[in-house]
């Protein structure tokens, strides 16, 4: 099957493809095109093209596109989330409930559309301000340029294409080599609906040539990035005065105090690091516990690890499958036997079994080992004791990451002392740090980004602020 560039409404040859491998069964699943320099230009000329048609769309047309669109998704489900699975190894149950949060971000967006408004500013508080009235209005930025992950190639695409519709611009997407079919397919839906042609544009192909000329291109105005630490900063340093939003990497961590229901936690704890193959920005990566309670806790985490189900992503049964690739398993791999060479003691997992990298649980961590300080990106996770719940606080602060962090406890002193004392964007109180719903604001601090998404934040991002001042005695 041969996909086609997505560009002014239209589809497009490429001159050169690619084959796109399923990650568990390496079966040929497309050919994909790779997208030339050219390519791109048409693209964004594409969407600079329909600049003055979307902005001429009104909040209620914004919102309604939008809403065709969220319908589409609800009565094409199941095909985008078997899509999902197939070119990511997402096992399907998760893929369902990421096709669920995206019906649930493009209504949020469709709703945003509508509440884009300014403010009044009281301009006679200052001396010089009398007889004047001024408030602020929200334009489109202009074209958004969307450089999207794998991990969740529809619902992280949605935190980017809604809001950039909402707010009234246009977008070029690029999308991760391993998972364009979702784009293709989100293509596929917008052309139902009442988009402008050109407004919305899909580019596929390599990080390098795609992704540079995004960058570098005059006429694209913001860029939008998913993805490592070390691209985004090179987004960054290359974008000159674009508006730049980075969504980067993390090593997300708990700390559990005494006094808690364990096999709660554990239930929590399971689900957040391993779901989706431990590949999610916010997948729980460090534990650390109470000394008194990690005997106890590790003999449960175990057991429920070595519960999962593992194989088949489209086995509606399956908890975990295959990573991305068969070279981020065997770094994964690596990064186990590392640790364990400097002291660590391996729980379970961490081999690579029938071509999946089991579920790893390794304790007594060194600080600096990879695991732990790095993002590890895969279904594995440390367990360390504390002496106090301060002790776990300066462990997870002394991170160059700080997305979200969790605390469990049933004191509301040391509650208030977390949410207050936590180096991170987020602080879920009796959570784990891979909770997120898709209106909240969402974004880190340090390495983990320089921005808030969540639809009312990212279209913040994506509007300029412009001020109207009337002088009531123009001739005065």
């Amino acid at each position: 099957m041969r996909k086609k560039l997505y560009r002014n409404g239209e589809w497009a040859e490429a001159k050169e493809y690619s084959d796109l491998l399923s990650p568990y069964s390496a079966e040929k699943l497309a050919e994909i095109p790779k997208a030339s320099l050219e390519d791109v230009q048409l693209a964004i000329d594409s969407a600079e093209a329909a600049r003055e048609s979307m902005s001429r769309l009104t909040a209620y047309e914004r919102a309604q596109i939008l809403e065709q669109l969220t319908s589409l998704f609800i009565d094409h489900k199941q095909k985008a989330a078997e899509m999902i699975a197939l070119e990511s190894a997402k096992p399907l149950k998760y893929a369902l409930a990421e096709i669920d949060r995206t019906i649930e971000t493009y209504k949020f967006a469709a709703e945003e559309a509508k509440r884009l408004t300014g403010e009044m500013i009281p301009l006679d508080a200052a001396r010089g301000g009398a007889n004047r009235v001024g408030y602020t209005m929200r334009e489109p930025i202009g074209v958004v340029a969307a450089i999207t992950p794998f991990n969740f190639p529809q619902n992280l695409v949605a935190h980017k294409v809604g809001p950039a519709i909402a707010a009234g611009n246009t977008i070029v997407l690029k999308p991760a080599s391993q998972t364009p079919l979702s784009a293709l397919f989100l293509a596929e839906l917008l052309d139902q609906t009442d988009l402008p042609k050109g407004a919305f544009n899909v580019v596929t192909g390599s990080g390098k040539t795609v992704g540079d000329a995004l960058v570098e291109s005059e006429k694209v105005r913001m860029i939008t990035f998913t993805g490592s630490p070390e691209v985004g900063k090179g987004i960054r340093d290359k974008a000159g005065l674009k508006k730049v939003s980075l969504e980067l990497g993390s090593n997300a961590g708990v700390i559990i105090d005494k006094g808690v229901n364990l096999k709660a936690v554990v239930d929590k704890a399971v689900t957040g690091a391993f779901s989706n193959q431990g590949q999610v920005c916010i997948s729980l990566q460090r534990i650390y516990i109470v000394r008194e309670l990690m005997e106890e806790f590790i003999a449960l985490f175990k057991a429920a690890a070595e519960r999962l189900v593992i194989g088949d992503p489209l086995d509606g049964h399956t908890d975990l499958s295959a990573m991305i690739s068969q070279k981020e398993q065997e770094r994964a791999e690596s990064w186990v036997e590392e640790a364990v060479s400097e002291g660590a003691a391996l729980i379970t997992g961490g081999k690579i079994e029938n071509g999946i990298f089991q579920p790893a649980i390794l304790t007594n961590v060194q600080r600096d080992s990879k695991v732990s300080c790095m993002e590890v990106f895969a279904p594995l996770v440390i367990v360390n004791p504390i002496d106090s719940v301060e002790d776990g606080i300066r462990e997870i602060n002394d991170s160059d990451f700080g997305l979200q962090a969790g605390i469990f406890t049933n004191d509301i002193s040391t509650a208030f002392n977390a949410s207050r004392s936590l180096e991170v964007g987020g602080v879920i109180i009796n959570d784990i740090p891979t909770f997120r719903v898709d209106q909240m604001p969402y974004g880190g601090v340090k390495e983990s980004g320089n921005s808030k998404e969540g639809l009312k934040y990212a279209i913040e991002e994506m509007t300029e602020m412009k001020l109207i001042v009337w002088n009531h005695n123009p001739l005065q």
